[in-house]
């Protein structure tokens, strides 16, 4: 009687490996950019003048607690694209960080960064605003700011609080107007012929 390595090896002995190709080509990921990555080096090396028209309000900000998931939809915003956006399903296509800013400077970056987002046709970015003060008492500052800002856009159709992998209560997802150019696009895109 043969044991079972030998019985193992009979049985094998026609069978040839199979041919394994790499299914990355790490060569040809090498230098490119996705088109998020594109639209940031523009505008971060464009010659353009920043918006100087800043409307956000600089003053009685009322506050929102550090925990307090913040939420906001515009009426036409259907509820299927609002959930989608609630649970970080769409891709991220910037993202700003105003930690250890102070309300002016977060002021002026956050409108910045919205208005480049619409010029660069970004439909969905992450804020990161803080909760607040670490003991959790006093309401977050510049969370407090960002929850009025962002409703003063009128070009924000919705946002809400992140999941825990992208912040948590400390960041929130903003979903902006498609342009008209992208509207145009889609609608060439889906039009029966």
């Amino acid at each position: 009687m043969s044991s079972d390595e030998d019985l193992f090896a009979q049985q094998m002995a026609d069978v040839t490996p199979v041919e394994v190709k790499p299914r990355v080509d790490l060569k040809t990921g090498v230098g490119k950019s996705t088109p998020g990555e594109k639209r940031r080096r523009q505008a971060a090396v464009s010659s353009e003048e920043k918006p100087t028209d800043n409307y956000l309000t600089a003053n009685h900000i009322p506050p929102v607690e550090p925990l307090a998931v913040l939420a906001f939809q515009r009426e036409g915003v259907q509820h299927g694209v609002y959930r989608k956006l609630k649970r970080g399903n769409y891709e991220l296509e910037a993202t700003i960080d105003l930690h250890n800013m102070t309300v002016e400077q977060a002021r002026v970056e956050l409108f910045d960064f919205i208005h480049q987002c619409l010029e660069y046709d970004v439909r969905t970015a992450l804020v990161t605003h803080g909760k607040g003060d670490r003991n959790l008492d006093n309401p977050g500052i510049l969370k407090s700011c960002t929850a009025l800002w962002l409703k003063e856009v009128t070009e924000v159709i919705a946002f809400h609080s992140a999941q825990p992998r992208h912040g948590g209560v400390g960041s929130v997802y903003v979903m902006l107007k498609k342009s008209k150019a992208a509207k145009e696009q889609n609608s060439k895109n889906y039009r029966p012929d």
